[in-house]
């Protein structure tokens, strides 16, 4: 059986975070490790409101095959969104609703992407995304981070060295670091590509999980016409709806769509029919003021616990917003010896190297902030520091 499987599945590995979460079904383990939004937060009773409306209003309809681009006021409200939080200019034709961004990645693989075609990619880059790319066999361009966003000068000799066709980044609250790239950077990173044949992907899961700090313009702004946007409802609504979004140039859109219906005809149509439902009866904008406030207050807890409990030797960042920070241990320290240490204290979190293209074994890791309350942080940081502090 073995040799019957496609190179392309066997060289992709799984997935480091969702193996971890397997540790966590022992409740008396404090997970950092997930990437989970706070479930406390749902807005259940409007989504079942908002289900109970399609139902008597839309009845069969809502049950039917639906369009392969997605429900038509979804996209609407995606385009006004986009219009009234970033100036942009996208008009609903050119949005396609897909099963979550992952999809989106996907199908933009599947559409862009030759075998040893090269792809620029942050290091350290969403895990999500080395998966989606993997698949379809390009050869990864790292360029690493600051803290204010892309090496700009890495960036310019990858882009002399090779030839991307895609450069993806995540410049909001990046996954897995953190991290939001200045206005500056996103200008020098935009001058970089803009006017060449590298198509740029943002993608924006968290960006309107903002705590605090200035928005930065949009590449979709800055190199309108090298950008394609990804979002998602997974961070703002709930993640079970799977439902996302590609915003692309119309003749990108028209063989996205080829990609699409060769993948599967259309996204959940019901679920699109009551999150549209539900965006435009309830208060979406309140829903996102409340999941911010809890995030920040969840974020500050670990910050302070950070401070408090690890080794001086040891930095983090501190994000404006989104979902993680990033940890970074003294130079030649093992982050999977910390996570066996960790893990025997029952706390986890993902250690660094799955992040990065080719390497061993990086000191670094990523703590997820979102789900866990604050007095559970305390107390998770504690036994992490403790671990860190073993001979």
């Amino acid at each position: 059986m073995e040799a019957a499987f496609a190179d392309r599945i066997t060289d992709v590995p799984r997935s480091f975070i969702r193996e971890i979460l397997k540790v966590t079904l022992d409740r008396s383990v404090i997970s950092f490790a997930g990437g989970l939004p706070n479930r406390d937060l749902f807005p259940i009773a409007e989504l079942k409101a908002a289900a109970m409306r399609v139902f008597d209003e839309e009845g069969a309809d809502a049950l039917q095959y639906g369009p392969s681009e997605g429900h038509a006021p979804l996209r609407d409200y995606i385009s006004r969104r986009y219009r009234e939080r970033l100036g942009l200019e996208i008009p609903p034709e050119r949005i396609l609703i897909t099963s979550g961004s992952q999809q989106g990645l996907d199908l933009l693989a599947k559409t862009f992407l030759n075998e040893g075609d090269d792809i620029l990619i942050e290091e350290p880059g969403y895990l999500g995304a080395i998966q989606a790319f993997s698949v379809y066999r390009a050869r990864f361009v790292p360029v690493p981070l600051t803290e204010s966003g892309m090496d700009i000068e890495r960036l310019t000799g990858a882009m002399a060295s090779s030839r991307p066709k895609l450069a993806y980044m995540v410049p909001n609250f990046q996954n897995p670091s953190g991290i939001s790239y200045s206005a500056e950077n996103r200008r020098a990173v935009a001058e970089a590509i803009g006017g060449t044949r590298t198509i740029i992907i943002e993608d924006d899961p968290y960006g309107e999980l903002r705590f605090d700090g200035t928005p930065a313009p949009s590449f979709g702004a800055l190199a309108p016409e090298n950008t394609i946007l990804l979002g998602s409802f997974s961070k703002t609504v709930v993640p079970g709806f799977r439902l996302g979004w590609i915003a692309a140039p119309p003749a990108v859109m028209d063989r996205l769509l080829v990609a699409k219906q060769a993948s599967d005809l259309h996204t959940n149509s019901f679920s699109q029919r009551v999150l549209a439902r539900y965006l435009l009866d309830a208060d979406p904008d309140a829903h996102i003021a409340r999941i911010i406030a809890v995030y920040r207050e969840q974020r500050d807890a670990m910050l302070r616990a950070i401070d408090g409990h690890f080794p001086g030797s040891v930095r983090r960042t501190r994000p404006q917003g989104g979902m993680f920070l990033w940890a970074t241990l003294p130079e030649g320290a093992s982050s999977l010896a910390l996570f066996e240490k960790a893990a025997a204290r029952k706390v986890v979190f993902v250690p660094g190297t799955p992040f990065y293209i080719g390497r061993d074994d990086a000191p670094t890791m990523r703590l997820n902030f979102s789900s866990v309350d604050a007095a559970t942080i305390a107390e998770g940081i504690r036994r992490l520091g403790d671990a860190m502090r073993e001979g």
